[in-house]
């Protein structure tokens, strides 16, 4: 935030350097303009109780010194603008006192600027704060926009605040000089998230991770976290349900000489909302993290000159082993010869006579695939695409440095890849890049967790799996992409989560007011869009003929969208809490079933009748 804070050389003991002001006159810290203090209110995002309030200062309304930075720019040596610094804490505190607000005063101070007041175990920041203002209502703000230096010596000096009962906070954290050292280091009690981490967070996934991990972070510091630049709505909602402790920024108030007591109505009734944010998600791609050194497996080598009658040996006393690599004196991987095409010529007749004492390297595979042990699973994929099919008969060489430090299997290679790509489904559709299971699954958790009211829909294609026998797997691909692009203009993205659980089904849980109407827009306008991918003769005929399961021709309507609706609302989210998510699933499938057979598609049922239905 813009507060008391100023860029300025760090020279703990410059001479006393006067400041000069715009026009060009002299101007000594003694004689700084009139100031006040404006104050921004932090609102607890649990609750909406006022945390505090961060001290702002101003110069003379409608003068060159009125912004901030213009003032700091008044005090051009560290004497100046130590002076300017303390003056307007001290300006900040006298307004502060004379308004009775709730909760803690937010002070910013430089680093240089604490490095002095600290100093004599706090003299001067005890002298500086004997203002009526009880220590503990105090919380200084650490400003990220000048180094701190050595971040040990200044832990040592931030402690004597700890002493003088006040608290203290890391401001702009994620910018300027801010860092993991200085964290460990200071161990705040809070630290402000700069408004680039979180403007946008309910729209980026990869904000909204950043915030997660610095939240585990600061639960393991035992300090608290808050959100500046919040803009709206959606954003104040993701910070809360993240598990934020304070939100500020426009939104939650601007400041204001004369703020109000407690927080706005709008942000008292979005904090208080049942409604829950929906996370953006992030598409994972299952290849993170896994290298070839995870697919390793030690295996004997033999040297280029080695005979295959000793090849042979060697498999037959490891039966266990799949190849054995060729290497020269130096480590290095020159060949690799595979198990089942070594034992399949030596079946051959007369070939031992032939072959046995002959060297080995000139019948091994001198084109092996190696890797380094820390590529990553897919760089070894690309063996798969390629035309050295080879590779996956007899292995690959693993190497440390261009050397030889062990075999891996390509039985073991297409595991890994089939078990993340089947992992990553579970978190995104590989098609439509929806979330998953385990998303959907999560969402679910979190607005039962919140007591929230919401309507879940199974959207179920009829007759999708004849056409896409008939026209093709790309056709009905098109048709799927289609049906999930219609299903998400049809959501509010900080309202309603969408989800694909996979082949032609879908899932969503709408926390909107007018979801019926958004679902039924959806449901004309994919059959709309779906008669129109037939052929003209099919189109014309109102269908398709085709098969059924048990090969009898049957003449199929064109896709058509079923959505099957549970309403999980006043009683029933009592119901839910009783019965577990698990329900959600059974009952949502059941309503699916139900909309199948009616005319318009679509099917809603009430979630506590229906769950006396299902099994428990």
């Amino acid at each position: 935030m813009n507060g008391l804070t100023v860029a300025t050389p760090q020279h703990d003991h410059a001479p006393h350097a006067a400041s000069v002001a715009p026009g060009g006159t002299a101007l000594a810290p003694a004689r700084l303009p009139p100031l006040h203090a404006v104050f921004q209110p932090i609102v607890q995002a649990d609750s909406g109780a006022i945390l505090g309030y961060e001290a702002l200062i101003r110069g003379p309304v409608g003068s060159p010194w009125a912004a901030p930075d213009a003032l700091f720019r008044l005090a051009q040596g560290v004497p100046a603008t130590i002076a300017l610094e303390v003056e307007a804490a001290r300006t900040a505190q006298v307004a502060w006192r004379g308004l009775e607000l709730p909760g803690k005063l937010f002070l910013n101070f430089s680093p240089q600027t604490l490095r002095h007041l600290l100093a004599d175990r706090g003299r001067l920041m005890a002298a500086l704060l004997e203002a009526g203002i009880a220590p503990s209502r105090l919380v200084i703000e650490v400003t990220e926009q000048t180094p701190i230096g050595d971040a040990a010596s200044f832990g040592v000096a931030m402690a004597v605040l700890r002493e003088l009962g006040m608290q203290y906070a890391l401001d702009d954290f994620g910018t300027g000089h801010a860092n993991l050292d200085l964290l460990a280091h200071l161990s705040p009690h809070f630290v402000k998230i700069d408004k680039s981490l979180v403007r946008g967070i309910a729209s980026c996934s990869r904000r909204l991770e950043i915030l997660r991990a610095l939240l585990r972070m600061m639960s393991a510091f035992g300090g608290r976290v808050i959100a500046e630049g919040i803009e709206d709505e959606d954003e104040l909602a993701v910070v809360r349900d993240l598990g934020v402790t304070g939100a500020q920024g426009y939104y939650v108030g601007r400041p204001a000489t004369q703020p109000a007591a407690q927080a706005a109505q709008h942000v008292r009734q979005a904090l208080a909302s049942r409604r829950i944010a929906v996370f953006p998600q992030m598409v994972r791609s299952g290849w993170s993290g896994i290298t070839a050194g995870r697919l390793l497996r030690p295996a004997p080598t033999v040297s280029p000159a080695a005979s295959n009658d000793a090849v042979l040996r060697t498999f037959q006393d490891q039966p266990e082993l799949q190849a054995v690599a060729v290497v020269n004196d130096e480590g290095r991987p020159l060949a690799i010869i595979g198990r089942q095409a070594f034992i399949d010529r030596y079946a051959a007749p007369f070939h031992r006579e032939l072959y046995g004492k002959k060297a080995c390297i000139a019948m091994a595979n001198r084109d092996p695939a190696c890797f380094d042990q820390r590529a990553s699973l897919e760089d070894m994929a690309q063996i798969l695409s390629g035309e050295n099919t080879r590779s996956l008969a007899d292995g690959f060489v693993i190497t440390d440095q261009g050397r030889y430090i062990g075999l891996g299997t390509g039985a073991d290679l297409i595991r890994a890849i089939t078990e993340v790509r089947m992992e990553a489904a579970r978190y995104a559709n590989p098609l439509t890049f929806l979330p998953g299971n385990i998303p959907l699954n999560q969402h679910i958790e979190r607005l039962i967790e919140a007591a929230s009211e919401f309507h879940a829909c199974y959207v179920d294609l009829n007759h999708f799996k004849p056409f896409n026998d008939k026209y093709g797997y790309w056709k009905g691909d098109e048709m799927l992409k289609g049906a999930a692009a219609i299903l998400a203009e049809a959501c509010d993205p900080a309202r309603d989560f969408l989800g694909h659980v996979g082949g032609d089904d879908f899932l969503v849980l709408y926390q909107s007011a007018d979801w019926a109407t958004r679902m039924r827009a959806a449901i004309r306008r994919f059959n709309d869009a779906a008669r129109a991918m037939y052929a003209p003769a099919d189109r014309a005929a109102g269908g398709m003929h085709g098969e059924d399961r048990h090969g009898r021709p049957v003449f199929f309507p064109p896709v058509s969208m079923a959505v099957g609706v549970v309403c999980v609302c006043g009683e029933g989210v009592a119901g839910l809490q009783r019965l577990g998510s698990q329900q959600i699933g059974a009952a949502a499938a059941a309503a699916k079933r139900e909309a199948k057979r009616c005319a318009d598609g679509m099917a809603v049922l009430d979630f506590l009748a229906l769950s006396q239905t299902l099994p428990a």
